[in-house]
């Protein structure tokens, strides 16, 4: 596998250069700040293909969307008010339109409408005043809605989680989707045996892989259509590393050999996170480069012979677990990585 042969990308929007933390919602060294009304992280390099699936927070008042079984966005929303609330359960997109208007209250705009059930619950753009205020419906930022509705299809699972009715695991969720992505079922986290690792490629033969590697755990997981198929130990030597980084599997190899599978050519990975020149990013690849990064090799050589061109790989210095309800109230929720701009017209929302 390797980062020893990284090909800088030669233009980055502005907020890549910031800090990669989708992760902020896990457990965290430092609180991280809370998003305001209106703001979101939208993060879909780290994940670029693989089911979708939408998991709404009504305690957190946020939206989270995972794709390939990471999260690549969060936002803020604003759920049904006293008396008219948003019912919690697995629903799917019956029906997604960019310009709606509600017919049950004085023929407001819902802007990219996706429909949730039959009898006036969707999701859709409107006013976020920071707390529940809407008629049952999730109110998004418009440009995240925007995002979303590019991103879902038609029959895809929304699942809206309170205390209630869902474990702390779903109505709380961190990195990883907690529910599979086809029936929003909660689904057990994957355990990892002291000594051993995990290899399960059957469980999802075919698609993308997401590779996330938690230097603070120090352990790697190995996602493909949202499943997670692998996870194992690491061995770590080099120095501390914080934040987020992100890599994509270019076609070809590089000169050299592979440090983590040895007897194999090193690949061609491009960042995908910041052009500009990173101390942390450069000694981590310079660790990698000098075998300071070990698996089991078992391990190493079966998911070298799974990466294909396109997968990602994820580096973090944060922890993999999703964080319960006593961290939620611990700490704050979100790293800010872009805010909503302001529509020329405020929505209304049902």
């Amino acid at each position: 596998m390797g980062l020893a042969r990284l090909v800088p990308v030669a233009r980055a929007r502005r907020w890549l250069a910031r800090v990669l933390l989708l992760v902020a919602a896990l457990p965290a060294v430092a609180a991280e700040p809370v998003l305001a009304p209106g703001e979101f992280v939208w993060m879909p390099q780290l994940a670029p293909s693989g089911p979708v699936v939408v998991v709404v927070s009504l305690p957190e008042q946020r939206a989270h969307v995972y794709r390939n079984g990471v999260r690549i966005g969060v936002s803020t929303v604003s759920t049904g008010m006293p008396g008219h609330e948003t019912p919690t359960g697995v629903f799917t997109i019956l029906e997604k339109r960019r310009e709606h208007y509600s017919n049950l209250y004085d023929n407001a705009p819902m802007p990219f409408m996706q429909r949730l059930t039959w009898d006036g619950i969707a999701l859709h753009a409107g006013k976020l005043p920071g707390y529940p205020a809407s008629h049952g419906c999730v109110r998004l930022p418009y440009k995240f809605s925007e995002l979303l509705f590019a991103t879902t299809a038609r029959g895809m699972t929304v699942v809206i989680a309170d205390a209630v009715s869902h474990a702390p695991s779903v109505t709380y969720p961190g990195w990883f989707a907690p529910v599979a992505p086809g029936t929003g079922q909660p689904r057990p986290a994957p355990a990892v045996g002291i000594a051993g690792y995990r290899w399960q490629p059957e469980l999802a033969p075919d698609g993308p892989l997401t590779v996330v590697l938690s230097l603070r755990d120090g352990a790697l997981a190995v996602l493909r259509q949202g499943v997670e198929i692998g996870r194992a130990p690491v061995r770590w030597q080099g120095p501390a590393f914080t934040g987020t980084r992100a890599w994509v599997l270019l076609d070809g190899n590089g000169s050299g050999a592979s440090t983590l599978a040895p007897g194999r050519p090193a690949r061609r990975w491009m960042e995908a996170t910041a052009a500009a020149p990173d101390a942390g990013a450069d000694a981590l690849v310079a660790a990698v480069r000098d075998g300071r990064l070990q698996l089991a090799p078992a391990f190493a050589a079966a998911l070298y012979d799974a990466l294909a061109p396109g997968a990602t790989l994820v580096v973090t210095g944060e922890a993999l677990g999703p964080q319960v309800a006593a961290q939620v109230d611990a700490a704050a929720d979100r790293t800010v990585l872009e805010a909503e701009p302001a529509p020329p017209v405020q929505p209304a929302g049902d």
